[in-house]
């Protein structure tokens, strides 16, 4: 009796980047093209920014979630800022960032959101925002 053997071949598991481009390549959202580009921003503003899918939407971070895509807003495509899912200190005392263009919206002393209309508000943005993102990844 000849028996074969089986072997089990290991399935990966696919990359944090390889989930947000399965995602968006099945995404229909009517600003879509201003979620790219702006997944574009958030990776360019540090090489420690990595990416992947929490709350059902691209999420960044670094040692922990700072910046996930909230897809639902009806006045445009807004990324909620926030510091992870770990308490921290900085909750009662707040977090400082410079943004002088007024960007943020603030909903707590430890979270915000910047909302993103078109590609043209992307553009012109663009450097504030990623200034923006350098500032925050120092809290997580």
């Amino acid at each position: 009796m000849n028996k074969e053997r089986v072997v089990a071949s290991k399935t990966s598991r696919p990359t944090g980047a390889e989930q947000v481009e399965t995602f968006l390549a099945a995404l229909d959202h009517p600003l879509k093209p201003v979620i790219v580009a702006l997944r574009e921003v958030i990776l360019s503003a540090d090489p420690s920014i990595a990416e992947g899918i929490k709350w059902n939407a691209p999420s960044f971070y670094t040692t922990e979630h700072f910046a996930t895509f909230h897809l639902r807003a009806k006045d445009g495509v807004k990324i909620m800022m926030h510091l992870g899912a770990k308490p921290r200190d900085t909750a009662q005392t707040g977090i400082a960032i410079n943004d002088p263009a007024g960007l943020l919206q603030w909903l707590a002393k430890d979270r915000a959101s910047a909302t993103f209309r078109d590609l043209n508000e992307v553009e012109a943005r663009r450097d504030t925002f990623v200034g923006i993102i350098r500032q925050w990844i120092k809290y997580v």
